[in-house]
């Protein structure tokens, strides 16, 4: 079973969002995303400043096996972007929920967590998706 923290909300695409400091949210890719990919050697993102409305791509990342497109968990605006996946894709495998974050965003309003599913939720849907 795929690692998932409790401190944070997902989404069906296998992205993870957590409130950070002072109203940010940081990005990520689940740890179940990084597995099913295997090894990343690419990570494309947005420049900041880039306002994005939630299940918008804002991304991809490439692995040895496929390119995949990255979807915005919440609508807003890209605060901050993780520069070292540059030189360091390998990030997102090896701490998805820590250095392999992706983005932070400042939402563009209220943040409507309906849309996101908890770590129970989607650790449900995990183990209903790898039954299929």
């Amino acid at each position: 079973m795929p690692d998932i923290p409790e401190d944070r909300s997902y989404t069906k695409d296998h992205e993870w969002a957590q409130q950070a400091q002072a109203g940010r949210w940081r990005i990520g890719l689940t740890d179940f995303a990084q597995r099913q990919l295997g090894d990343v050697v690419y990570v494309e993102l947005p420049a900041t400043g880039v306002k994005l409305d939630a299940n918008e791509p804002l991304g991809s990342v490439e692995s040895v096996k496929a390119v995949s497109e990255i979807y915005m968990p919440l609508g807003g605006t890209v605060t901050a972007v993780n520069d070292t996946l540059a030189d360091s894709p390998e990030q997102v495998n090896e701490d998805p929920y820590g250095d392999g974050w992706l983005i932070e965003c400042t939402p563009s309003g209220a943040v409507n967590e309906d849309g996101l599913l908890t770590a129970a939720e989607y650790a449900e849907y995990v183990r209903r998706e790898s039954e299929e």
